[in-house]
């Protein structure tokens, strides 16, 4: 009878396996799954107990979920078994295939490892095949894709009939072990597939928030903006442009579009807009308006790339720094020019003259050639610092090289032989106290003025027309021979004694003049106390009644 009915118990525990399998697919998530491979055991199986180990990212077996007893699974849930404990219990006892089978004669050892236990309670076994409360059956779930990568153990205790289950419960068991790793592995790669899809959710919602915040500064910017071709042959052309900076030059972004800032900057400030478009940075320099005049702007370039093998972008933040420029002008006018006057002061006079001098040893050429050689510089001499070739060359001991610099020399005042140079002449006014004593300091200041436009009028564009201080001037006059410098003084005289009308009355001054000259080797206070002793030597050749008069 028995036998007879063999074929109809197998037939029902795989209608109950197939019942139990299907709801491990039918989970929602990994929690559900884990749940219903424990339902499953008690469920589908029929064991009394059924408890699911899953291995954690650490390697150590946690419990997952359990089934049978609420006791046994408010008490156990959760608790941690290591890796060590769990591979000494699949090593122990017998091997029923994938299972493993401990004896509660062997058993006993594992009473006091880490693995969380819990036991049904229960009489002695009268039979050889009886289940015995301490006895022990493990069903390995491993990694699909086969291998012996570990995922979890099932672990089951106490089967309903009392019996250790024999070939097809042990076939059962298995199957479903196997099942379940099946249905953990997909609920698992669900999970993540979710995860995934949750972050990149948040991803794009978050790239979406940071375009919409770009958007918006960049639109809304109260400083102009715009974003720039980065290389290949459109470098520079403007993509994109703000409100801010079409107002700022005057141009509608649909004409902006169509042009780069190359086209834009001013011709003195493209090399300066190249070299930071090149690799971004910042600079100051001058922008073209619709209507024809130039802004000074404050350009920093960042260089934006837009994906992480794409194509790059520069973002140029335009600032107008018209109003600070105009008072930096103001201010460097102020520092190097006389505040009565206009004209440049003592600094900028000391500045301009040193420019053209250099240390090189005084000397004075006897020949047109020397001359060449003094202005120039002997190229075949290995004291200057360029050769011929235009490679350095040596250099003599304390003297620095002389590139591009046209050295200055004094025209022999006893023979014209064509030499030219910087001619400095040294104005003092004379009468010009008499002046502020009897009509006042007023009265000095406009007298001041007037003898510095009627000497700013009398010379070339490219000369220079300082005041050194109180009633003294002094004019750098370049490219003059000595009877040049002579008729030149001449004129700047006869342009200063004309009457002068201060407050409704006249007053006139007279001016003496002394020549010198600008010569490398020298320093500029030697230059201007050179003219300044041969004006005083003009002046005391004069009378005072001449000197009045002019």
């Amino acid at each position: 009878m028995e036998a007879e009915s063999e074929p109809y118990v197998r037939l029902a525990t795989m209608r109950q396996l197939h019942q139990a399998v299907a709801d491990l697919n039918t989970a929602r998530s990994l929690a559900d799954t884990l749940q219903s491979v424990a339902d499953g055991i008690v469920g589908g199986l029929g064991y009394e107990l059924g408890c699911v180990n899953l291995v954690r990212p650490d390697g150590d077996l946690v419990v997952a979920a359990f089934a049978g007893n609420s006791a046994a699974e408010s008490l156990i849930t959760g608790r941690v078994g290591s890796r060590e404990s769990w591979e000494r219990r699949l090593s122990m006892g017998e091997a029923w295939d994938e299972l493993r089978f401990i004896p509660h004669t062997e058993g006993w050892v594992l009473l006091d490892d880490d693995v969380p236990q819990w036991h049904t309670e229960g009489p002695e076994p009268r039979f050889e095949d009886e289940w015995h409360p301490l006895d022990r059956l493990y069903a390995p779930m491993y990694a699909s894709g086969g291998g012996l990568d570990l995922l979890g153990v099932i672990s089951v205790d106490r089967p309903c009939n009392g019996r250790r289950p024999g070939a097809w419960g042990r076939e059962a068991l298995q199957m479903y072990a196997s099942q379940a790793a099946i249905a953990i592995g997909n609920a698992r790669l669900r999970a993540n597939m979710q995860r995934a899809l949750v972050r990149l959710e948040r991803e794009q919602q978050a790239l979406r928030a940071s375009e919409e915040s770009f958007r918006q500064a960049f639109e809304y910017a109260p400083s102009g903006m715009a974003i720039a071709e980065m290389g290949g042959d459109q470098h520079g052309r403007l993509l994109r442009t703000n409100d801010a900076l079409c107002r700022l030059l005057g141009r509608p972004a649909s004409v902006l579009r169509r042009s780069s800032f190359a086209d834009l900057v001013h011709p003195e400030d493209i090399g300066t807009l190249l070299r930071t478009s090149a690799e971004g940075g910042r600079a100051e320099l001058r922008l073209g308006r619709r209507d024809g005049t130039y802004l000074w702007v404050s350009l920093r370039n960042s260089v934006v790339a837009d994906t992480t093998d794409g194509p790059r972008f520069l973002l140029t933040h335009v600032e107008d720094i018209e109003e600070r420029k105009r008072n930096e002008l103001n201010l460097a006018h102020r520092a190097s020019h006389d505040a009565l006057t206009g004209l440049p002061n003592s600094a900028e006079l000391r500045s301009r003259l040193g420019s053209r001098l250099c240390e090189r040893p005084h000397s004075v050429a006897s020949s047109a050639i020397e001359a060449l050689d003094a202005a120039y510089g002997d190229v075949e001499s290995p004291a200057h610092g360029y050769r011929a070739d235009g490679y350095e060359g040596e250099v003599a001991p304390g003297i620095g090289p002389y590139d591009h610099h046209v050295h200055s020399v004094a025209p022999d005042p006893d023979r014209d032989d064509g030499t030219k140079g910087l001619a400095v002449l040294f104005c003092d006014l004379d009468g010009f106290k008499s002046i502020n004593d009897r009509f006042g300091h007023h009265a000095g200041d406009a007298v001041l003025i007037e003898v510095a436009r009627r000497l700013t009028t009398c010379v070339r564009d490219g000369d220079t027309v300082a005041r050194l201080g109180g009633d003294e001037f002094v004019v750098l006059a370049d490219g003059l021979g000595a009877a040049d410098a002579a008729d030149l003084a001449v004129r700047l005289r006869n342009a200063i004694i004309p009457p002068i009308r201060v407050d409704g009355r006249a007053v006139r001054v007279g001016a003496s003049f002394g020549i010198g000259w600008a010569e490398c080797g020298m320093t500029e206070e030697e230059v201007l106390h050179s003219a300044d002793q041969r004006m005083y030597v003009e002046k005391r050749s004069r009378s005072k009644v001449h000197r009045r008069a002019g």
